[in-house]
C-alpha cells in the first residue's frame, strides 16, 4: 500500500484509508527449545553403524554445535570447513552475510566420517539419492529419532521437535553458560540483539536462578527450608497423562 501510495496519486485516498488500518496484534508464544541433556539424546539415538546413519549424526551435531539454519547447513560445502585447529566452519546467512562458528572436535570427528575423499567440493549432505538433501528431510530424520529417543525420556519437549528448536537450543545452552547476549547475537548471526533476547525472556531455568538469588537476598529464606520432592505416586500419575 506505501508503494502504490506514492506510484498512484489518483487512488491515494483510499491506500491512506488502508493503511489507517490498526494492525491485529498477534500472540508471541515462548521460544521451543531442548535441555542440553535431551538433545544429547536425540543425537545419542542416532545408528553410526551406516553411511546415512553417520550422515545424519553430522548434521544434527553441527546444527546443534552450530545454532545454524537448516538452509545454511545444507548448503556447507567441504570448502567450508576448517577441520584442522582452529577447527571452524563458515556459514553464508540472510542477506549473504558470512560469519564463521567454532567446531567441538566430536563435530568434526562426525563431519571427517561423511566427506568425500577425492578432493571433491561437492555438498556434504545429500540424500541417499544422491540429490541434496532438503529441509523436509531433515526434519523427516529428525522426528524419527526424536521418537527413538522419547522412549527413555519422560519430556513433553520431545513429542513435537522441528529443526529450528536445534537452533534455539543451541542459544538457550550458549546463555545458560553465561555468554554474553551480544556474542551470541554474532553467534547465530542475528540481524539485531533484539532477536536473541527472546531466548532471555525464555530460559525458565534462569529466571528460577534470579528468583533464588532475590529471595536470599531479601532475606526471606527460611534457614533449614527442606526441598519440596515429589512422591513416586505422583510421578506413575503424571506419566500416565
Amino acid at each position: 500500500m506505501q508503494h502504490l501510495l506514492r506510484c498512484d496519486v489518483a487512488r491515494a485516498g483510499q491506500y491512506g484509508r488502508i493503511l489507517a488500518i490498526r494492525t491485529k496484534r498477534a500472540t508471541h508464544r515462548a521460544v521451543a527449545y531442548l535441555e542440553p541433556e535431551e538433545a544429547r539424546a536425540v543425537i545419542a539415538a542416532v545408528d553410526t553403524s551406516s553411511p546415512r546413519g553417520r550422515r545424519d549424526h553430522a548434521l544434527l551435531l553441527l546444527l546443534y554445535n552450530t545454532g545454524a539454519r537448516v538452509s545454511e547447513a545444507l548448503t556447507l560445502r567441504p570448502g567450508d570447513l576448517r577441520l584442522e585447529r582452529p577447527r571452524q566452519v563458515r556459514f553464508l546467512g540472510k542477506g549473504r552475510k558470512e560469519r564463521i562458528c567454532p567446531l567441538w572436535s566430536e563435530t568434526v570427528d562426525a563431519l571427517r566420517r561423511v566427506i568425500r575423499t577425492d578432493g571433491s567440493n561437492d555438498l556434504i549432505f545429500k540424500s541417499h539419492r544422491g540429490t541434496p538433501l532438503s529441509r523436509d528431510g531433515v526434519a523427516y530424520l529428525l522426528c524419527k529419532y526424536v521418537r527413538m529417543a522419547a522412549k527413555g525420556q519422560s519430556s513433553q519437549r520431545l513429542r513435537h521437535v522441528t529443526p529450528h528448536m536445534l537452533r534455539h537450543s543451541c542459544a538457550v545452552a550458549l546463555l545458560q553458560a553465561g555468554v554474553d547476549v551480544s556474542v551470541i547475537r554474532d553467534y547465530l548471526g542475528h540481524a539485531s540483539v533484539v532477536t536473541t533476547s527472546r531466548y532471555i525472556t525464555t530460559n525458565l531455568q534462569m529466571k528460577r536462578q534470579v528468583l533464588d538469588a532475590f529471595w536470599k537476598r531479601a532475606g526471606l529464606a527460611p534457614t533449614g527450608a527442606r526441598k519440596w520432592q515429589p512422591s513416586p505416586k505422583l510421578l506413575a500419575f503424571l506419566q500416565q497423562l
